[in-house]
């Protein structure tokens, strides 16, 4: 791949454009937006100059409601040997594409499975792809140089190729990431109107499961418009969880010890079927999740602290498998949650003890 040309400038679209840009590839932006065109140009993702003439691969990186629409338009232009876009429903511009005339042979489906609750050009990074899925949709209409090239960019990006139907892909994400995205913005909204006394106890528990609901809703839109059955599908059955959940609770305040008892096992059955669901999610480097211990440091809002911490690790030769941080309300002070072996825990507490660093017991 020697040219390409970026259709879009937000998160993605600029992240894949100052991927291929350091590689190598000359690379041509696009966007409505004039602003955040300047913006990625500005950050050396690309050129604002038109292609002289067809580069290798087009990459559409709009709102999955401009996408049909934008690949029709790209394919009308010849403005590349192989089209793809990056949106993350994959069903459905497969199907619209093809009603408009659409040429299928050089268009292939892709979606990188990383992002961020941040937007946007100046939210961008080269590295944003490294070490992630990124989902690849060939069907067999799909010309076997477009479905090589995209292989070469998810290869240049550092991400890992996985290749699913179009459909399943769609109700993949519907359970992992656009369910997600709806309960936490749904247990975000208790806290709109939640008495002020009540946010001040907020924990790393909300901040958790709230995190991804800080994210743009306009954006979000977009993308559950164009997988609205999946994403129902799923909510219609964690709807019914939360009725029986609810009845299950209900039932803790009865008179009747045998409702009780009916109650405690129903709660203690949602809780361990969540211990064991947990339990699947792909750990370090996409492997079985391991089982790691936490050491909590006490640490203050000063520049460096951070560092000293890691570097104190690395001396005592520990080697730190993840991190969190627990923010402390109404303190310049918090936790620092290193997650390491289990063997290496007593290392690590001596270790750190010796140079000063309060160690909270678990």
């Amino acid at each position: 791949m020697r040219t390409a040309t970026v259709i879009g400038t937000g998160l993605i679209g600029t992240s894949v454009a100052l991927v291929l840009s350091t590689r190598g590839v000359r690379v041509h932006l696009r966007d409505h937006n004039s602003e955040r065109l300047r913006t990625a140009a500005a950050l050396g993702a690309g050129t604002e100059e038109p292609p002289e003439g067809p580069v290798d691969l087009a990459v559409v990186a709009v709102p999955p409601a401009h996408l049909t629409a934008t690949l029709a338009q790209a394919q009308r232009e010849e403005l590349a040997h192989g089209y793809i876009d990056v949106g993350s429903v994959k069903g459905r511009p497969r199907r619209e594409l093809e009603k408009l005339g659409g040429d299928l042979t050089s268009y292939l489906g892709t979606h990188p499975m990383s992002g961020s609750e941040r937007s946007g050009p100046l939210a961008a990074s080269a590295d944003l792809f490294e070490g992630r899925p990124w989902v690849l949709t060939p069907t067999p209409e799909t010309d076997t140089e477009v479905l090589n090239l995209a292989l070469e960019l998810v290869a240049l990006c550092r991400a890992v190729p996985v290749v699913m139907d179009a459909d399943a892909h769609d109700r993949a994400v519907a359970l992992v990431s656009h369910t997600p995205q709806l309960v936490s913005s749904l247990v975000a909204a208790r806290l709109e109107s939640a008495d002020e006394t009540a946010v001040r106890l907020c924990g790393q528990g909300i901040r958790d499961v709230t995190r991804i609901a800080a994210s743009d809703h306009r954006m979000w839109m977009d993308i559950l418009s164009a997988n609205p059955g999946p994403v129902a599908d799923v909510l219609s059955e964690v709807a019914g969880e939360l009725g029986r959940t609810v009845e299950a609770l209900r039932a803790l305040e009865a008179a009747e010890e045998s409702q009780r008892t009916e109650g405690v096992e129903a709660i203690e059955a949602i809780l361990r079927r969540g211990n064991a669901g947990r339990s699947r999610v792909p750990g370090k480097h996409g492997q079985a999740p391991a089982s790691y211990d936490t050491v909590s440091i006490l640490i203050s809002d000063r520049p460096g602290e951070l560092a000293r911490i890691f570097a104190d690790a690395g001396e005592a030769g520990v080697n730190v498998e993840d991190v969190r941080i627990e923010h402390a309300t109404a303190q310049e002070a918090g936790y620092v949650q290193l997650m390491v072996e289990p063997s290496q825990v007593s290392a690590l507490t001596a270790a750190l003890r010796e140079r000063g660093w309060g160690i909270r017991r678990q």
